[in-house]
């Protein structure tokens, strides 16, 4: 149990300081949401740490994410006028990226042959990691690894998510939060307040739609899609 308190204390101080370096050298290489699991890793491997061990502290980390997540509601509220007047546009725009999200997964899967356990892991990883979780386990996936294609596919999204931004110049606020928030989840949408308050918070409720198309669609189109 000390060990895991350990671990839960390392893990914020490894975050805290490479957050300090972000902010002084703001490069995408230097994220924290890059840094701190790279140097988590190394160091559990280096001194052979098992993965139990330091769950039993890091768990407090994951169970913050719920009342986060909530928090997400201050600027919803602050925002309600701008959410209501593009509606149409962020429904349509969240739910074709995440049946795109989703088709593109299966079609890669395929591609590499992966078997169907696989692929099912693979189709909800552009959504939050508890929800896609349960998607994965009604479809057939492993919900171990569809957690970590979540991971891989925020990191990803919040470190090539500006660079898509700068080369198609994408101006508008709303286009930039549906951009973090539908393909990055959590963690695009927390590159998306980096770049502003209204971004993020378009990208909060992306992110929350993106969710709940995934959970009705992704059964649907398991069934066609894999053979």
């Amino acid at each position: 149990m000390i060990q895991g308190w350990i671990c839960l204390f390392v893990t914020l101080a490894v975050y805290v300081v490479s957050k300090q370096i972000y902010r002084i050298r703001p490069r995408v290489y230097l994220s924290p949401l890059l840094i701190t699991p790279l140097v988590l890793v190394i160091g559990l491997l280096w001194i052979d740490v098992p993965y139990e061990t330091y769950h039993s502290g890091g768990k407090w980390l994951s169970a913050m994410l719920q009342p986060a997540t909530i928090a997400f509601a201050v600027p919803l509220y602050k925002y309600y006028n701008v959410l209501k007047k593009h509606a149409v546009e962020i429904l349509v725009s969240v739910l074709t990226g995440s049946v795109v999200a989703m088709c593109t997964s299966v079609i890669l899967a395929e591609w590499m042959h992966l078997d169907n356990r696989l692929i099912s892991s693979l189709v909800p990883r552009s959504v939050t990691t508890p929800i896609a979780m349960n998607v994965s386990q009604v479809i057939g996936g492993v919900p171990n690894i569809t957690a970590v294609f979540v991971i891989i596919t925020g990191l990803l999204g919040a470190m090539l998510g500006p660079l898509v931004v700068k080369m198609f110049r994408i101006e508008g606020e709303v286009a930039r939060g549906v951009l973090f928030g539908t393909s990055a989840h959590g963690t695009g949408t927390s590159k998306a307040f980096e770049l502003s308050s209204l971004t993020g918070t378009i990208s909060s409720i992306s992110m929350i739609l993106a969710a709940l198309f995934t959970l009705g669609v992704a059964p649907i189109l398991i069934s066609v899609l894999i053979r």
